[in-house]
């Protein structure tokens, strides 16, 4: 089916499928670690590539086939590549496409496990990394060397939701042969299509957004059908692969994944701005907040503000921990993207891992909570929020 006049939204549930001889109306789940072969020639000329189909899961399988190019016609991208995890797909990148004595420009405004990764693996790698201001481009341009080989930014960052120029940052990381890997993980292709801003490669938690229900995890890598094989060798041979079940249900998450980022999105700008006039809440970060202040590039962006809210409260850690110890509707846990709401604490939890300096460096405070909205009524959120901040003790 060509999908080249078709709406995203269409295109997300009637996207790539591998049918079979039975005509079933929802894609097959297809869980075995090998395939047949006809005989030991179309073996032979399977395993050589010079005919399609599957002959292991660790290099294909059907279902992980669909979910990876229903991906990349979301993402714009001439090909897509599944992943175990997000972590994988990104730890993947890195090490299908650097090399020791090659060196790496990162935002510092970045995941915490994602800041673990570049501070203490890949320097085992002899790969050399930089950390770099999220938004000021000038400090990309001056970071840059002769051996810089790769930018690599998150936008919006995780949790304060600042932007990166995608464009500003494409064109410096092309002018010194460089390229420029986006995290779309906070938005997803419903909100954000990054290789249609300049850059090179997007990848993604599936885990958050797309799944959309906490269910399984999985990574995504999108971009030139060159970039991808290159990484796709790196992925098949250490087996960071997305199991053919997770992929399954990863594609039925991307059936509803427009509608649900439209509806949370909607939750999430009232929540903001119920947030934004509490007297005990210092500052509230929401790229969908018109006093945002990248609102012009949000614009230019991005297709929406967003499901993921970070709100700062007066009191600092323990404050914090009254609020969230109080709060009833929403979900203790460090995930985000899910229909139920969910809230953590950065400071110990998603960037705990990381030094004091560190964090605050990052412009992460002790008194920051990042909510992830979900589904349910924004009146009753509001009303969960209120009486969680009411218990704040100085």
């Amino acid at each position: 089916m060509s999908t080249l006049h078709l709406h995203p939204e269409t295109i997300a549930i009637r996207g790539a499928k591998e049918q079979t001889s039975y005509n079933e109306h929802n894609s097959a789940l297809f869980l075995t670690s090998s395939f047949m072969f006809d005989s030991a020639e179309a073996g032979a000329a399977l395993f050589a590539g010079s005919v399609p189909g599957y002959t292991y899961t660790r290099t294909n399988n059907p279902n992980v086939a669909a979910f990876q190019a229903r991906v990349a016609q979301l993402e714009q991208a001439e090909a897509g590549l599944a992943a175990s995890t997000g972590m994988a797909a990104i730890n993947a990148v890195f090490l299908a496409l650097l090399k020791a004595g090659d060196h790496l420009v990162a935002s510092k405004s970045l995941f915490g496990t994602t800041i673990g990764l570049l501070n203490n693996i890949l320097p085992r790698f002899g790969i050399e990394v930089t950390l770099v201001s999220q938004t000021d481009t000038d400090e990309w341009q001056a970071a840059m060397r002769p051996n810089t080989r790769m930018l690599f930014v998150e936008t919006p960052s995780n949790p304060l939701n600042e932007l990166a120029d995608i464009g500003k940052l494409a064109e410096i990381a092309h002018t010194n042969q460089a390229l420029l890997v986006v995290d779309n993980s906070f938005l997803s292709p419903a909100l954000q299509q990054p290789l249609a801003l300049g850059a090179d490669i997007s990848v993604q938690s599936a885990t958050k957004a797309i799944d959309g229900h906490g269910r399984v995890m999985g990574g995504v890598i999108c971009g030139s059908e060159a970039l991808i094989n290159e990484i796709f060798q790196h992925v098949r041979t250490t087996g960071e692969v997305l199991a053919p079940f997770n992929a399954w249900v990863l594609l039925s998450g991307l059936e509803t994944l427009y509608v649900r980022m439209e509806k949370q999105c909607a939750n999430a700008l009232e929540v903001a701005q119920f947030l934004s006039t509490q007297p005990q809440v210092v500052a509230v970060h929401y790229t969908g907040l018109a006093n945002h202040p990248q609102k012009a590039l949000v614009r230019k962006q991005q297709q929406g503000g967003g499901i993921v809210v970070a709100f700062e409260v007066k009191g600092g850690e323990q404050a914090a921990w009254q609020v969230i110890d109080a709060l009833t509707l929403f979900s203790k846990t460090g995930n985000l993207g899910d229909v139920k709401s969910t809230v953590t604490h950065p400071w110990t939890t998603t960037h705990g891992r990381m030094t004091p300096e560190a964090k605050l460096d990052a412009a992460i405070q002790p008194g920051l909570i990042r909510l992830s909205i979900g589904l349910e009524h924004a009146v009753d959120l509001k009303a969960d929020l209120a009486n969680a901040l009411k218990m704040i003790t100085m």
